[in-house]
């Protein structure tokens, strides 16, 4: 595996690396810089790579200087965490890092893949700067999956734009002879009761997705805006009583010292046929999602999450919960209604129906 290191990264890793081989395969040759997510810091903090042919990023944040003495280590790893995180077959990935070799220091001498490297810096950093808060002390190798599901070499004069993650995956399979995905996925159905009508969303997830993630999948299918706390609460069937919650911060241990924090808790550890979910989001409005297990693929090999089906329109933010919607849906469905004027200028481009887009079958972008 080759990699370029940027003028600042080499110095940074005190060493002087020698110019780079052209003829290596640009699948395995790799563009790395060291680069800044707050402007209020000092020093650099996050790793980056752009794969050359491909361009795939991976990111590695915090990385401070005292940790560039495994950087090699920390690449491969890094690299290979990104690519499982996608569902990738576990073989296919490790097909190519047995491929790829051990990790090969050079110059960096392209305009092309410096310009490349930035940009996904950039990209990333937007990343971060949303999911945390600069102060916590976090690791993490996988925050440039993101940046691989925006489009890139679009211009106004060039329309020959691709998805970097989707020309990583095609040159994986062809280089390795391996099929792209290959993991065991979750067949739910995503309930939620407006006592006018239900919305329901029918999405398949990998089995071990984490609890942050499917928060930003029913996020994403129901079209709300992440404004608000929520929690994940697992019943038992039978009983119908609730056996554990999940929350997502810390804070929130401090009101409920029996929760359990979401971490890095898959799906799979809490769901089954004997059990249920109930996702609760907005804890004044009370939105409550019924999380339904309706069937377990063991080896699914296609690109997920993905939504399958979508029935019922979904309320806009803030409109007072169930009993708030009704009263809303009821003004919005009587144009003669004299609220009805006001009403609609303060849900924006809400619509009464699902628009067939939203009801299309698609694979979730998160």
């Amino acid at each position: 595996m080759q990699i370029a290191l940027t003028k600042k990264l080499a110095s940074a890793m005190g060493i002087n690396p020698q110019p780079i081989n052209e003829v290596i395969n640009p699948l395995f040759s790799w563009t790395a810089n060291w680069t800044k997510v707050w402007d209020n810091r000092r020093t650099e903090d996050m790793l980056v790579l752009v794969n050359n042919a491909t361009r795939f990023t991976v990111a590695i944040y915090q990385v401070k200087r005292n940790s560039l003495k495994n950087v090699a280590e920390m690449m491969k790893a890094a690299i290979s965490s990104t690519l499982l995180s996608m569902n990738l077959n576990p073989e296919l990935v490790e097909e190519y890092m047995r491929l790829s070799g051990e990790v090969e220091f050079v110059q960096n001498s392209s305009r092309q893949a410096a310009s490349w490297v930035t940009k996904a810096g950039t990209e990333c950093a937007f990343y971060v700067a949303n999911e945390y808060n600069g102060i916590e002390k976090v690791f993490s190798d996988t925050i440039g999956v993101p940046a691989n599901r925006t489009i890139v070499n679009y211009s106004g004069t060039n329309k020959e734009g691709f998805y970097p993650y989707k020309a990583m995956i095609n040159a994986l399979c062809e280089g390795t002879g391996k099929q792209a995905y290959r993991y065991r996925a979750f067949e739910l159905l995503v309930t939620l009761d407006l006592d006018i009508y239900k919305a329901e969303r029918k999405i398949i997830v990998p089995a071990d997705i984490q609890f942050k993630q499917l928060h930003k999948v029913l996020q994403s299918v129901f079209d709300w805006r992440n404004y608000h706390l929520y929690d994940f609460t697992v019943f038992d069937r039978d009983k119908n009583k609730p056996t554990t919650r999940i929350v997502p911060f810390e804070e929130d241990l401090e009101y409920d010292e029996e929760a359990i924090l979401m971490g890095s808790h898959t799906l799979s550890e809490f769901l089954s046929q004997e059990k249920y979910i109930i996702y609760t989001y907005d804890m004044g409005d009370n939105w409550k999602h019924e999380i339904e297990l309706i069937n377990i693929i063991d080896e699914y090999d296609k690109e997920s999450p993905y939504l399958l089906e979508a029935s019922g329109q979904t309320p806009p933010e803030d409109v007072g919960g169930v009993p708030g919607f009704i009263d809303f849906h009821e003004i919005m469905m009587n144009p003669n209604s004299p609220e009805y004027k006001e009403m609609r200028e303060w849900a924006g481009y809400w619509t009464v129906e699902l628009s067939d887009w939203e009801k299309r079958p698609r694979v979730i972008s998160i």
